[in-house]
């Protein structure tokens, strides 16, 4: 199963940058028929549900554009292609540039591409993310207490904890970037 996996990617890597969307598609198409893993929302119904009632509490009252800055971020250290696809995708689709998009993983380089209160979130992220690495340092709690009252910053822990559950889901699964099923 590993070598179909491989074939498929091997396929998309060399697909030329003007491949046409059907190829793309094609190419997708292949990969999700050649995952082996479970289908997580089908096989733990429940679990899955609370996780997207978890997902949307956490959401709630706050700024779709800085959600989504979140979820990309959080997708990109946890190295899920198929979250960070989709995330890229509804950012896109909030109005999200491009420019801010490509710079995400970079943030700290360019930080004059973000206000100071999606950095101090992103900084969030990061600690929450990696909480194996030293834990949430006090300056960058702090930074973001300073920036969201008490029930965003809920929500804003709430939310990194939700896409870090749903990009460990994804991976563990095999879920292949392009086949969001939303």
């Amino acid at each position: 199963m590993t070598t179909t996996h491989n074939a498929t990617a091997v396929t998309l890597a060399t697909a030329p940058d003007t491949a046409s969307d059907e190829a793309v598609a094609a190419a997708v198409a292949r990969a999700e028929a050649a995952r082996d893993r479970l289908d997580f929302a089908k096989s733990a119904r429940a679990a899955y549900r609370a996780l997207i009632d978890f997902d949307a509490a956490a959401r709630e009252g706050l700024d779709p554009t800085l959600v989504e800055l979140i979820q990309i971020r959080a997708s990109l250290l946890n190295n899920c292609a198929y979250c960070l696809h989709m995330h890229t995708n509804d950012a896109r689709k909030a109005g999200e540039s491009e420019d801010r998009l490509h710079l995400v993983a970079v943030w700290r380089e360019a930080r004059h591409f973000f206000t100071a209160r999606e950095q101090a979130a992103l900084a969030l992220t990061e600690a929450l993310t990696l909480v194996s690495d030293g834990g949430v340092p006090d300056a960058v709690y702090t930074e973001a207490a300073a920036h969201f009252d008490d029930a965003e910053l809920a929500r804003l822990i709430a939310l990194v904890c939700a896409i870090n559950t749903w990009n460990r889901v994804a991976l563990a699964t095999r879920k292949v970037a392009g086949t969001d099923e939303r």
